[in-house]
């Protein structure tokens, strides 16, 4: 079969972190395992909903641990592996952690799928774990009729200088470091309205990696207090999740928040997916987004794969950090500021 006649969203019914289990649905389920008892180096677990896991080794050097896996968001199954690798590295730039070692997960129908798209995957996934100066060193793969994709990671991160998601400060600056819309923009691609050439700011965006710890130095480091990664479950979602842990709130302008070329396009065409219903019901009890249409809002509940970074930064050195970061990030942005705990996680004005 040739490889170049094959188009990876069309071999599955949802891409991307657009597959993910609703959060609502995944907090129940949650809610009834009995979880191990953790020992006392285990300083993050999934408790507050964080990016990774951390487990210390000494005062001054923890683990950090995380996978992430999916089925193809887009058509190039190069493309495909580099997004799904940039993806799962996030977690560990989320924490403030840098990525040491890799594991692949590959699912694969190798009857009916050439096994030369197999190795594109792999072969995009290790150049951007190259490109994060990590090490791919194994990985487990099975026969199965749907593709996924994915990595396991451990990383290394400063035991004083975690970014978990709970330790925004009241007056931080929000800084938010990749446009949004890459739910809306995959799922028009999977139905033929977009190529990926005229997706292609998103596409970029997706496979780059959120690394920012050679961007900055040891100030702005130190000034950015907590932070997460936005991906499937939204802004919205990931926001609230943010808010709730750190317990403040957020003040959220919607007139920052950075989007792609084409997302509010489409997004008004009605290119949707489960998850812009799925994560509006989430968050709809928690935050207060009654001022602005339907519409208008679908970009905030918009299902992101590898989004960027949400940043909760010392005010005295949001703007210098913002210039920093825009020199790989150029859609960073300012988008809102940290308050005290109201009945809402987040509010848009």
């Amino acid at each position: 079969m040739d490889q170049s006649s094959i188009r990876l969203t069309q071999t599955v019914k949802k891409g991307g972190c657009a597959a993910k289990i609703a959060a609502v649905d995944l907090r129940k389920i949650l809610s009834h395992v009995r979880f191990p008892n953790p020992d006392s180096n285990l300083l993050i677990d999934g408790a507050l909903f964080d990016d990774a896991a951390i487990y210390k080794i000494s005062e001054e050097l923890s683990l950090v641990q995380t996978l992430d896996f999916f089925t193809p968001i887009v058509d190039t199954p190069k493309l495909f592996g580099r997004i799904s690798a940039a993806n799962a590295l996030s977690d560990v730039y989320a924490m403030g952690g840098e990525p040491k070692t890799t594991m692949a997960i590959l699912a694969f129908p190798i009857t009916s799928l050439d096994p030369s798209i197999a190795v594109d995957i792999l072969q995009g996934a290790s150049d951007v774990i190259r490109e994060a100066e990590a090490c791919l060193v194994g990985g487990h793969s099975i026969d199965d009729e749907t593709i996924k994709f994915g990595l396991s990671v451990t990383g290394y991160v400063d035991t004083t200088s975690i970014w978990s998601n709970s330790k925004c400060r009241l007056g931080d600056t929000l800084i938010l470091t990749k446009s949004l819309g890459t739910g809306t923009l995959t799922a028009g691609l999977k139905r033929n309205a977009w190529s990926e050439q005229e997706i292609s700011d998103a596409i970029v965006s997706m496979g780059q990696i959120n690394r920012t710890s050679d961007l900055l130095n040891k100030v702005q480091r130190s000034a950015i207090h907590s932070a997460t990664d936005i991906t499937g479950f939204g802004f919205a979602g990931h926001a609230m999740q943010m808010a709730q842990a750190s317990n403040v709130s957020f003040k959220i302008q919607y007139e920052k928040l950075p989007v792609f070329q084409k997302t509010i396009q489409s997004l008004t065409e009605g290119f949707l997916t489960k998850a812009h219903r799925s994560n509006r019901e989430y968050v709809q009890a928690r935050c207060d987004f009654s001022k602005f249409s339907d519409k208008d809002t679908l970009v905030l509940f918009d299902p992101q794969t590898s989004g960027g970074l949400l940043l909760s930064v010392n005010p005295s050195e949001a703007d210098e950090t913002l210039q920093r970061l825009r020199k790989r990030f150029p859609s960073a942005q300012i988008v809102g500021e940290v308050v005290e705990r109201s009945e809402q996680d987040w509010i848009l004005i």
